[in-house]
């Protein structure tokens, strides 16, 4: 599978359309947790403005009443020619999706379908925190395989936790997050290829949150599960939603590899109810015009990539960063500095700059905090500045 490079656009940087002052006038969780004194960048939300085609598809659909029940699969249609383009993936199959409300919810929905009340469900931490509530909300037992000190798969740690959750004799998944959040990981062909012979010796049935799939940088790659040898069992949930910032239209696509089929079929029809038509609308239009926006937006996360490593080594060089080949977050590893578990709390009262805390991310999280990069430079930069601000306020406190 030969991954097609993005294109130059031409288009502006998204992350540099819109100003401080606009985005504060914004009502969504990013902008309204925390007071006015407080920047955020934290939960993820981009500081963008929406591509026009995406736009366009809603307006036109609130002038002209288009506001029922969702129908048909235009949205799968859309998926499935990008992935081709984009991925060189052909193999999503139209008829083997359903959609979903989001990826969250149809992440419990996948693990209803392959798992009963009680199963283990294994992940990796550190991990996006609602992996752990979302499963345990399902009445399933999480068992850890942590990431390796690179951030990557180790699979000598996902084979002792696939043989303990495949020993109770109950039905185990793997619920795997591809790109990884927080870390922005991209696994490779190989590990996925792995991870497929793993869950097919041990009987772990594999469900994979791809949300972030689109938003890979340079060199990597992005390869879906569904695509690798041996991971035909699979399921996938896909959305347009972090790529093109459509949290807020609600939609997601549920995927069955060719011998998962059997099981998608079996998700109940009232499911289908949940997402938004408009949702759908925005989410499609994303997908099949749209694609010049995103480009310019991941040659802005690049460069905001680079930004922040650079302003980290200028101002904190005690954090560790790796810059990671996919999402739009960075994984800071803040232990050296001295705030404790939480230094996400520190930056918050010390320099009003919220980041997402680590610990909620499970095992390995302690010490370490999640920031968001897809803000502008001038974001990036005055929320590294209070972070600095922060610490030395810490030291003093302490003091």
């Amino acid at each position: 599978m030969t991954r097609i490079p993005h294109d130059t656009s031409g288009e502006p940087n998204p992350l540099k359309a819109i100003s401080l002052d606009q985005l504060r006038r914004r009502t969504s969780m990013k902008w309204r947790t925390y007071p006015d004194d407080v920047l955020p960048v934290w939960v993820a939300e981009m500081d963008v403005e929406l591509p026009g085609p995406v736009v366009r598809a809603v307006t036109d659909a609130l002038r002209s009443g288009d506001t029922g029940y969702p129908a048909g699969t235009a949205y799968a249609e859309a998926l499935a020619s990008f992935a081709g383009k984009r991925w060189g993936w052909y193999g999503l199959a139209v008829e083997r999706t359903a959609i979903v409300p989001d990826v969250m919810l149809g992440v419990v929905e996948m693990l209803r379908l392959v798992t009963g009340p009680g199963d283990p469900v294994v992940v990796n931490p550190p991990v996006y925190p609602p992996f752990y509530d979302f499963v345990r909300h399902a009445d399933r037992r999480i068992v850890e395989a942590p990431l390796g000190a690179d951030a990557r798969l180790g699979l000598d740690v996902l084979e002792r936790a696939f043989r303990e959750a495949a020993a109770g004799g109950g039905r185990a998944a793997y619920l795997l997050c591809s790109p990884h959040n927080p870390t922005g990981t991209v696994h490779t062909a190989e590990e996925l290829t792995a991870v497929a012979a793993l869950a097919e010796r041990y009987g772990v049935r594999v469900v994979a949150d791809e949300i972030h799939a689109p938003l890979v940088f340079g060199g990597a790659r992005f390869v879906p599960y569904l695509s690798v040898p041996g991971g035909e069992r699979g399921l996938s949930l896909m959305s347009a939603s972090k790529a093109w910032n459509l949290a807020g239209l609600k939609a997601a696509l549920a995927v069955a590899g060719p011998g998962a089929g059997d099981d998608l079929a079996r998700m109940p029809e009232v499911v289908g109810h949940g997402p938004s038509h408009v949702g759908i609308l925005a989410h499609t239009a994303a997908l099949r015009d749209a694609t010049g926006w995103l480009d310019a937006l991941l040659d802005g996360l690049d460069a905001n990539r680079r930004l922040l490593a650079e302003l980290l080594a200028e101002h904190l060089p005690a954090i560790r960063y790796r810059p990671g080949d996919g999402t739009y977050l960075a994984w800071l590893d803040c232990r050296d500095l001295g705030l404790g578990d939480d230094p996400a709390e520190a930056f918050l009262r010390h320099g009003r700059v919220a980041l997402t805390d680590g610990p909620s991310f499970g095992t390995g999280g302690a010490g370490h905090a999640r920031l968001n990069l897809a803000a502008s430079p001038e974001v990036l930069t005055e929320a590294v500045r209070r972070m600095a601000a922060a610490v030395s306020a810490a030291g003093g406190a302490r003091g």
